[in-house]
C-alpha cells in the first residue's frame, strides 16, 4: 500500500515540476511566434502591431494574407480543438487544421519569395514552424501580393471578408476563366501577363475615294453664221499675151 502511495507521490512531484516548465516553454514559443508575425504583418502592410499579439485573431489575419477565408481557418482550429478527443472525427479534423495551415503558409511564403520546400521545416517537432516564421520575418524579400490566384479562388475557401487595417489581397479572387487576374467591375477580364490578346471586332474601313474622272473635252465650236468670205482672186502679176490682130477687109 505504501509503495502505491509512493508511486503516486513521485508522479505528482514530477508533474508539479514538469508543468511549470511546459508552461514556460509554451509562453516563450507564443511570444516568439507573435514577434515574428508582427514583422510579417509589417511587411504585408497590416496596420496595428497589436494584431500579431492577440491569440487566435493573429491566426485569422495570417489566413487573410494567405488568401483563405478567416472563418474557414477559425472553424478548422476550433473544430479540431473541441473534437480532438472524439475517435476518428477528431483525427480527421486535426488533419484538416494541418492542411489549412499548410496552404496558408504556402501562399504567405510565395508572397515573400519563398516556395513550398520551406514548409518542410514544419516537420521539425516543436521548433519547425518557429524557424519558418523567423525566415519569413527577417528575410530581405519584400511583400508581393501580385502572384497567380489561389487554386481555391473560385470556391467557398476564398477570402471575401474586408477588415479595416488589413490590405485586401488582389490574388484572393480569380477572374472567370483559367489563370486570368480579376477583372474590373463592369469590364472584361484582363488577359494574363505575357499573353497577346486576339484583336477584337473592328468595323470595316470605308473604301478609298476614287480620283475624279478627267472631264471630257468640250465640243468644237459651231461655225459662225457669217463665215468670212474667201479672198478675191488676185490679178496675175503679168498680163497674158495679146491675141493676133483681126484680118483687114
Amino acid at each position: 500500500m505504501d509503495s502505491t502511495y509512493d508511486g503516486y507521490g513521485a508522479m505528482l512531484a514530477f508533474l508539479l515540476i514538469l508543468l511549470p516548465l511546459l508552461l514556460i516553454f509554451a509562453l516563450a514559443g507564443y511570444l516568439i511566434s507573435a514577434f515574428f508575425l508582427m514583422k510579417i504583418f509589417e511587411k504585408a502592410g497590416v496596420e496595428g502591431k497589436w494584431r500579431a499579439w492577440v491569440p487566435v485573431y493573429n491566426t485569422l489575419v495570417l489566413a487573410k494574407l494567405g488568401d483563405l477565408s478567416p472563418w474557414v481557418m477559425l472553424g478548422a482550429v476550433v473544430g479540431s480543438a473541441i473534437l480532438s478527443q472524439v475517435p476518428v472525427i477528431g483525427w480527421i479534423l486535426s488533419l484538416v487544421a494541418i492542411a489549412v495551415g499548410v496552404i496558408v503558409g504556402w501562399r504567405v511564403g510565395l508572397k515573400l519569395g519563398k516556395d513550398w520546400p520551406y514548409l518542410l521545416l514544419w516537420l521539425i517537432p516543436g521548433v519547425g514552424p518557429l524557424i519558418w516564421l523567423g525566415i519569413l520575418a527577417f528575410s530581405s524579400d519584400r511583400w508581393n501580393p501580385n502572384i497567380p490566384p489561389a487554386p481555391w479562388a473560385n470556391s467557398f475557401l476564398k477570402d471575401t471578408t474586408v477588415w479595416p487595417g488589413i490590405p485586401q489581397q488582389p490574388s484572393a479572387v480569380a477572374a472567370p476563366g483559367y489563370g486570368y487576374p480579376p477583372a474590373a467591375s463592369g469590364g472584361p477580364a484582363a488577359p494574363p501577363a505575357g499573353y497577346e490578346p486576339a484583336p477584337g471586332y473592328q468595323a470595316p474601313s470605308a473604301p478609298a475615294a476614287a480620283p475624279p474622272a478627267t472631264p471630257p473635252a468640250p465640243p468644237a465650236a459651231a461655225p459662225s453664221a457669217n463665215p468670212t468670205p474667201p479672198p478675191a482672186n488676185e490679178p496675175p502679176a503679168t498680163e497674158p499675151p495679146a491675141g493676133p490682130d483681126a484680118p483687114r477687109a
